[in-house]
């Protein structure tokens, strides 16, 4: 997985951001972890509801894929068939070329559309002057129309914070920064600023930088999994005994995940438990 990718779903799975609203036009009150059945795993990055019930998959694109189309067209299909309804599905492409890339694949009966949307089309202001860090620091990737001003603004929210967290939040400004080659202006403006050099050099961001970034999003997927988890149990086989529910809440990730593929074919609770 690249460090953006893990970077930028951190950051879009923050419950209080705008970001989302802004693309979607919907808040999402849920976010699912799911992982497709098919070779080779798939699994899609993001994939929210609506208090509503809608589904809404979001991809997250840096290079222009010619099977992009396809790729969406098989996401849905799978999501249809773990859900039961289509989502209403969103690629968001993050990458320093041009877009271009098809936002739809069309047959003889079939038709897939998307929405295809170039991060940086989006106006970068209402993402700076958010009350939320993680929309200051989705930003860097949108249409600055000043970028060492909008570097500054986002350091300077950056140094309000303690210890840990303004370390993390200073490396996923540097990756996210590395799409648009801006991590010499943010050395420049850090030398300026109350923000120690010594945790800031991109080269050389430690293990245990690293480590948090993928632990942030760990310690939320136990619970997005074991929600999608005992949501299918329910669905195949009714309301869960209590031994069933106990036994799932002490299930780590990597078998809650092999238990999402094995009930596609359990004909009882028994097979799986």
């Amino acid at each position: 997985m690249h460090e953006y990718d893990t970077v930028l779903k951190t950051l879009l799975l923050h419950a209080r951001n705008s970001i989302i609203e802004q693309l979607t036009g919907a808040v999402i009150v849920h976010w699912h972890n799911v992982e497709l059945p098919k070779v080779g795993q798939m699994r899609v990055d993001l994939l929210g509801e609506t208090a509503d019930g809608d589904l809404i998959h979001i991809e997250l694109q840096s290079t222009n894929d010619p099977l992009m189309a396809l790729r969406m067209a098989e996401y849905s299909l799978h999501i249809y068939r773990l859900f039961g309804r289509f989502p209403r599905q969103i690629v968001i492409y993050v990458g320093r070329a041009k877009m271009n890339m098809d936002s739809e694949l069309v047959g003889p009966q079939h038709v897939c559309r998307y929405t295809l949307i170039d991060i940086r089309s989006l106006d970068s202001e209402p993402l700076l002057q958010s009350s939320w860090l993680a929309d200051n620091i989705i930003a860097i990737l949108t249409r600055l129309r000043d970028q060492r001003a909008a570097v500054r603004q986002i350091l300077a929210r950056i140094a309000t914070l303690e210890g840990g967290e303004k370390e993390a939040a200073i490396a996923q400004l540097l990756i996210l920064a590395g799409l648009r080659k801006l991590e010499s202006t943010i050395r420049a403006e850090l030398n300026t600023m109350p923000i120690e050099e010594s945790i800031m050099d991109h080269a050389i961001i430690g293990p245990a930088i690293r480590q948090g970034l993928q632990q942030g999003l760990q310690e939320g997927k136990h619970q997005e999994i074991l929600y999608i988890v005992r949501r299918q149990l329910e669905k195949r086989f009714g309301r869960l005994p209590l031994p069933v529910e106990q036994r799932l809440v002490q299930f780590p990730v990597d078998k809650l995940e092999d238990l999402s593929l094995r009930l596609l074919d359990a004909q009882s609770l028994d097979e799986l438990f």
